[in-house]
């Protein structure tokens, strides 16, 4: 019988979407015949998941979990194809569970590998399964977590239109959160995340290499627009300085209450009024469907295939 390698087993689940086990399973049935094990993944009832996995999945929905003493919060997104299947109940069944198995994972563990509550088998065949029922792609696209390990430290989680977007912010403060006005401005700055969509907290945080490429970029359009050379270093330092308060959330002018500042000086204000230093230490920002590149619809197209297929 011909060996079952690792990229034998890596381009079945690819062109099925099976899980690895039974990738590997149907792969030693066919003695290593990648036809013979595709058909193999199909007669076992994953018919609709091995039709439906190239297409495209751009709705579903972002969600969040925080620990009830507040130390650690993950942040989950799935999608789906449509809107319609992400407001049923047995995707919001699945999402809740997936984020109570995220909930336990240490960061960068493979979601899809772990046990699905309830029952014996992993993430990533409950989502197969799910596919079959709904005849939609389904993706568990990418999760994050963040720990607070300081003794006033925290995380808070801020969702938005009911799933579209989500925040993770970790803080610390005096009291940590049981403190009113410092959970207050935390939620403000998670609503800053999710509506100004920072880089980083801070700009110590941008990389040299980041900072280099966005002046090498200002010099770029100096060069485009004519400008005198000799005077490109003071624009130059005058345009990344801009650019620190649009990608920092700290040198962001805050969304709610504008007369109040930047985040930083109402960090700052609130740190005194409190009587101790108010830090932000890291946020995650989980958009649907970012960075996706969804193609057109075309419903000619779409009916004439299925007639022919």
């Amino acid at each position: 019988m011909a060996e079952i390698t690792a990229a034998m087993v890596k381009e079945l689940r690819e062109r099925t979407q099976a899980g690895m086990a039974d990738c590997k399973s149907a792969l030693v049935e066919s003695a290593g015949d990648m036809e013979k094990a595709i058909e193999v993944i199909l007669k076992k009832g994953i018919v609709k998941a091995a039709a439906r996995a190239g297409r495209v999945a751009t709705e579903g929905e972002v969600a969040t979990w925080v620990a009830p003493d507040g130390r650690r919060g993950v942040i989950v997104e799935v999608n789906s194809q449509t809107d319609f299947v992400s407001r049923g109940d047995d995707f919001k069944g699945f999402v809740k569970r997936v984020i109570d198995v995220a909930a336990k994972l240490p960061r960068g563990s493979d979601l899809g590998a772990q046990k699905y509550p309830g029952s014996d088998k992993t993430v990533d065949v409950a989502r197969q399964e799910l596919i079959a029922k709904t005849g939609e792609n389904i993706v568990v696209r990418r999760w994050d977590v963040l720990e607070a390990k300081e003794p006033s430290g925290f995380v808070h989680a801020y969702v938005h239109a009911g799933g579209k977007l989500a925040v993770l912010l970790h803080a610390e403060g005096p009291a940590g959160a049981k403190n009113a006005d410092l959970v207050a401005f935390v939620d403000n700055a998670a609503m800053q995340v999710a509506a100004m969509s920072p880089l980083v907290v801070q700009r110590e945080d941008i990389s040299g290499q980041q900072l280099a490429k966005q002046k090498e970029i200002f010099v770029a359009q100096l060069k485009q627009d004519g400008k005198p050379e000799q005077a490109w270093p003071k624009i130059v330092d005058g345009k990344v300085a801009k650019w620190f308060t649009e990608v920092t959330l700290l040198g962001q002018e805050n969304v709610w209450d504008p007369p109040a500042g930047s985040i930083d000086k109402i960090r700052q204000d609130l740190g005194k009024k409190l009587g101790g230093e108010v830090k932000i230490h890291a946020f995650v920002r989980f958009s649907l469907g970012e960075g996706i590149d969804k193609p057109p619809e075309d419903l000619a197209a779409e009916v004439a295939k299925t007639i022919g297929g």
